[in-house]
């Protein structure tokens, strides 16, 4: 979890295979509103996330077997919609400085989410307690590694 251009995509494809299990992100699960939304530099509201929130926590609920979500889950609230009882949910957050966030993001190709969202991410991010929480600026090897280490085969 984290705000755009943490790094949760390249993070979580890469344990999903150091694992092997499945990997999703929930880019994917945005519906269209809240695409073109983002697409424009409008941030999204909790009535836009809901939709979006429901159809991760559908997902969460009816998988077998371990597989790794990249979210943003920017909020509490959000993260206690995606933490389904009896499904051993795990968060790691991927936390960085804006500045670096901020230059990915302008780097970033191809992504309806940009540099102009940052700013309202951040605002909205509520910095869980419950989750590993580590920096950005080690390597994406690193930080699988160190996700490895903290939950092994308990992922």
């Amino acid at each position: 979890m984290g705000v755009s251009g943490a790094g949760k995509t390249t993070v979580g494809k890469m344990l999903s295979e150091k694992i092997r299990s499945e990997f999703y992100d929930a880019d994917h699960f945005h519906p269209k509103e809240n695409i073109e939304k983002m697409s424009k530099g409008i941030p999204l509201r909790d009535a836009d996330r809901e939709l979006w929130l429901k159809s991760i926590q559908f997902l969460i609920e009816v998988q077998n077997g371990d597989a790794v979500l990249a979210c943003s889950a920017l909020k509490q609230s959000y993260r206690d919609i995606l933490n389904v009882p009896d499904k051993n949910v795990v968060f790691v957050y991927l936390k960085g400085e804006k500045e670096l966030l901020r230059k990915r993001l302008v780097g970033r190709k191809g992504h309806y989410a940009g540099s102009n969202l940052l700013d309202s991410q951040l605002e909205t991010l509520e910095e869980p307690q419950d989750a590993l929480t580590l920096d950005i600026g080690s390597t994406p090897e690193v930080l699988v590694e160190e996700i490895i280490k903290e939950y092994g085969h308990e992922i």
